[in-house]
């Protein structure tokens, strides 16, 4: 029975799925007395399991395509048409928004973007703040699962800078995995062997955040977004909830996940320190989160030491921690904001540049996590790249060493990386250029343009000189940003590979 689950196709079984994860809005709902959100959800239960049922039944004998093909097509399908599924539920159970703005808010989640047209949080029932904490973990795992089973095989997603494949086909390294390996096969795998390390994670920040104080509820939904990287809140942000700092602290570490799959990859754990330690995903990101906010507070404190208040300790300890969750949070595309940033800018009386914000939600995570971005990797190799031509310069006959991997990422990997920088780079022009002649201001367009690319809604709450919102965008402009959210998610490389003519022969 489950192997004739497995054999049929991926939307299919995603929106099953989807179907599924209804019933736990719906239990929430009646447990907690909000009787029309628990029968929107459980009527959409069972609404779309008996459609993907009859679907199910209709396709389970349907000739098959090249898996690859189809299984990287599934992935766009998800992002595209599987919100259509999660947001009708949601759409009701609000009442008073419109179906756009349901869709929209599904395509965040799913894409762990975060981004969301309602600003008042106490809009939505908690049922239904629930709901897109649900959809956003469950956009999360689903790139955990696709990132090893779907795209490392075909030298996407980032692994392209280490792989001697060709983009978009068998890796190297895969060879036996792909050529033997039917899909479902790896996908079932791969989930079976993540599922109990990303449940375990999300069920030990919710324990540990009711610990520190905060409620069962807005635990759990903040569990969820930091595992995810979807920066969703029920109450606003971190600084809404009751954990204060100790929450933040939590937060803090379970962020790390986000930043190099080696943190929680089920074939490292037996040497994971040691591999860590070498990891250069991991040490750039770290790199990152104690040199920037270094900065900040140096600046934060030239600011305080002008105004007679370089002795307010608190202030500046304070101010300290604010900037180094706050530059993990965005390095990781998760948005969420420390209570004791604002603390910073009391602190000294100057504002941060939001530009900096930018470019670390630009730089993203790692490799095969729930991050977005550029991806640390692909910036790693653009690093050594520029590192080995400076270092010609001074010595032109100079041998670089460092083993032939080491070569592989200068010379191919940094080419890989620099390719795709130019593609998101173009992205961004694009876009910009949309939403701009859809009535929006330069730096609001390249703002929300960022921020949806990166998948870092907050991003716009932040960045701007003024805080932007994406409700203020009309219908195109939402479609706009949420179809960058898609992009942004899957990724240009994997779209280049799809429009590949020797792809579709196979």
């Amino acid at each position: 029975m489950i192997q004739r689950i497995l054999s049929l196709p991926f939307i299919v079984i995603l929106m099953g799925i989807g179907a599924l994860a209804m019933l736990g809005p719906a239990v929430f709902g009646y447990f907690s007395r909000d009787l029309h959100d628990a029968r929107v959800f459980l009527y959409g239960s069972i609404l779309f399991f008996t459609l993907t049922t009859l679907i199910g039944v209709a396709s389970m004998d349907s000739r098959k395509h090249s898996a690859a093909r189809s299984h990287l097509l599934a992935m766009l399908g998800a992002y595209v048409l599987l919100p259509v599924v999660l947001a009708v539920p949601f759409y009701e159970a609000v009442e008073n928004t419109s179906f756009t703005n349901a869709y929209f808010e599904m395509v965040s989640s799913l894409t762990t973007t975060g981004a969301t047209l309602f600003d008042d949080p106490n809009r939505l029932s908690q049922t239904e703040h629930l709901w897109r904490a649900i959809v956003g973990w469950m956009g999360g795992f689903f790139i955990w699962v696709t990132a090893i089973a779907i795209l490392a095989p075909m030298n996407l997603g980032g692994f392209e800078v280490t792989a001697t494949g060709r983009v978009g086909h068998s890796a190297t390294d895969f060879v036996q995995i792909s050529d033997r390996t039917d899909a479902s096969r790896r996908l079932s795998r791969s989930a079976a062997q993540l599922l109990p390390i990303y449940l375990g994670l999300t069920l030990a920040l919710w324990i540990f955040l009711i610990v520190a104080g905060d409620s069962a509820f807005i635990a759990l939904c903040h569990s969820m977004s930091t595992l995810s990287t979807s920066g969703i809140s029920p109450v606003g942000g971190l600084a809404g909830g009751n954990a204060g700092l100790s929450g933040e602290f939590l937060v803090f570490i379970f962020l790390f996940f986000a930043i190099s799959r080696l943190t929680y990859a089920p074939e490292t754990q037996s040497n994971s320190l040691k591999l860590l330690v070498s990891d250069p995903e991991f040490r750039m990101g770290l790199f990152c989160v104690l040199v920037i906010p270094a900065f900040l507070f140096l600046r934060h404190w030239v600011g305080a030491y002008e105004i007679d208040e370089e002795e307010n300790i608190l202030g500046a300890v304070s101010a300290l921690w604010g900037g180094i969750f706050t530059v993990l949070s965005f390095l990781t595309t998760t948005g969420f904001e420390s209570s004791d940033w604002d603390a910073a800018r009391g602190w000294s009386g100057l504002n941060t540049p939001g530009l900096i914000f930018v470019g670390l939600s630009i730089i993203g995570g790692g490799v095969a996590t729930t991050a977005g971005g550029v991806k640390l990797l692909r910036v790693y190799a653009l690093y050594m790249h520029g590192a080995r031509e400076l270092e010609r310069l001074v010595h032109p006959s100079s041998v670089g060493g460092s083993g032939h991997s080491a070569r592989h990422i200068r010379r191919q990997g940094a080419y890989m990386a620099w390719i795709f920088f130019m593609l998101f780079a173009l992205s961004i022009a694009v876009i910009t250029a949309a939403l701009a002649l859809n009535g929006l201001s330069f730096e609001s367009s390249i703002v929300l343009t960022v921020a949806s690319l990166s998948t870092t809604g907050p991003l716009a709450g932040i960045a701007a000189e003024t805080p932007l919102t994406f409700a203020e965008l009309n219908d195109i402009g939402k479609l706009i940003t949420g179809s960058a959210m898609v992009l942004g998610r899957l990724e240009t490389l994997a779209f280049i590979a799809l429009l590949n003519p020797d792809f579709w022969r196979t």
